[in-house]
């Protein structure tokens, strides 16, 4: 892609309203931009990102075993009656009546929407197990929208349900998909921290949160400095790790996951029945898993920037690589551009050139404030050498080579 053929409002100074290190590097990067409060439309580079971590999500998701599909965000509110849940969600919830009459809401959550589809659809325990998921926008009608994407009245959610015939078969899925989020979170290049939890309006016996320490982070956790284990704040700062004994320390983190053990909370209530190998009627066992997508661009940035800007992960980053002619004007200079841009595209290597005639400065900035992984720059200095500047982000270490090194130098870091 050209810089000049992409929307990419780049922004000097640090917008009033960001309240967040990693809302200001958003909005400054162009990132997003806010309609109103708690609701941002995804510019370019912004939908690049949340497409990638998408693509990281389903890869894990399916490699343990799920299903994607897509269900209704407009649903009936008297399933969530029906549930008992539309008095514990309160006003959190965005409730309407159409023009028929019919009472209802924009999904927050999607439990008994895929609990009613499993009651009509599994029947018996060979059917069993299942595990479905989705990524979907849900709707909050948040008090107090907060931190840009971390807290938003409509945001992009993996929601995952396991279907089992027992207790073991539920304890087996919780295990894959705990695993599932560590794999995931890893690779969008995060420290994270699994919490044992209180499992809330969403109900079930057993709960983890993932949480990513943050500077700016709207929930606290206790930190063992030891070991890394993580617990609730409510336990108190003072308390002492209950594995190597060491005190506990406060920090602040954003949740970005949360998986629980539901059990048979909503298929008892829904009537989501399976026949055992007996022959007798039985509650599905049910969990759920719940991943923030959008709000992952925000913990990813909170914990992956400089003084410069954010520092993409290369599997999430925009574009892997970013050319930066430094004269476009210098018909050398920019031919040089265009064949290292024709060989990584030939390559399947998603690249962006600045091809603004910009001042090398300006170009500079606004590279490290967008925080692509790889760059790639052209200069008259360079090229009287036959020579191209190599630079990764992660370090802003540099190094100067053919055009075949820095090619290959690129293939052998993004493994094509």
């Amino acid at each position: 892609m050209l810089w000049s053929k992409t929307l990419i409002p780049t922004l000097r100074e640090v917008p009033q309203e960001a309240e967040s290190v990693s809302h200001q590097l958003m909005l400054r990067a162009g990132l997003v931009r806010m309609l109103f409060a708690g609701v941002y439309s995804y510019l370019p580079l912004g939908w690049r990102v949340l497409r990638n971590i998408e693509e990281v999500v389903r890869q894990e998701m399916e490699a343990a075993g799920a299903s994607e599909l897509l269900l209704p965000a407009l649903q009936p509110l008297e399933l969530w009656q029906r549930s008992g849940r539309d008095k514990d969600m309160g006003d959190v919830m965005v409730r309407f009546t159409d023009r028929r009459g019919r009472n209802l809401c924009l999904g927050p959550t999607h439990e008994e929407v895929i609990t009613e589809l499993a009651k009509n659809h599994i029947s018996s325990y060979r059917q069993l197990p299942l595990v479905l998921y989705q990524i979907q926008t849900k709707f909050r009608d948040e008090i107090r929208p907060r931190f840009g994407l971390v807290r938003a009245c409509e945001f992009i959610m993996k929601d995952a349900y396991s279907f089992d015939k027992d207790e073991a078969g539920l304890d087996k899925n919780y295990q894959a998909m705990y695993e599932a989020y560590q794999r995931i979170f890893r690779r969008c290049g995060l420290d994270c921290l699994a919490v044992e939890a209180d499992s809330g309006v969403m109900g079930g016996k057993v709960s983890h949160e993932f949480m990513v320490t943050a500077r700016d982070g709207e929930d606290a956790v206790s930190v063992c400095p030891q070991c890394r284990r993580a617990y609730p704040f409510n336990e108190g700062v003072d308390s002492a790790c209950r594995d190597c004994g060491f005190n506990l320390s406060k920090v602040n983190a954003i949740e970005i996951g949360h998986i629980f053990k539901l059990g048979t909370k909503y298929t008892k209530t829904l009537k989501a029945d399976f026949l055992d190998e007996a022959g007798r009627l039985n509650p599905i066992v049910m969990g759920c898993y719940g991943i923030g997508v959008s709000r992952l661009i925000s913990a990813v940035i909170e914990q992956n920037n400089d003084k410069d800007g954010i520092i993409w992960p290369l599997e999430i980053s925009p574009y892997r690589v970013l050319i930066l002619p430094l004269d476009v004007t210098d018909g050398v200079i920019m031919q040089k551009a265009r064949e290292v841009y024709e060989e990584l595209g030939r390559l399947g290597v998603s690249v962006l050139l600045d091809d603004r005639d910009e001042r090398a400065g300006v170009k500079f900035k606004d590279a490290d404030l967008l925080g692509v992984s790889l760059q790639v720059i052209i200069g008259k200095e360079s090229l009287t050498k036959e020579m191209l500047e190599f630079k990764e982000r992660r370090g802003n270490k540099k190094s100067s080579d053919t055009k075949a090194a820095v090619i290959k130098r690129i293939k052998d870091t993004i493994n094509v």
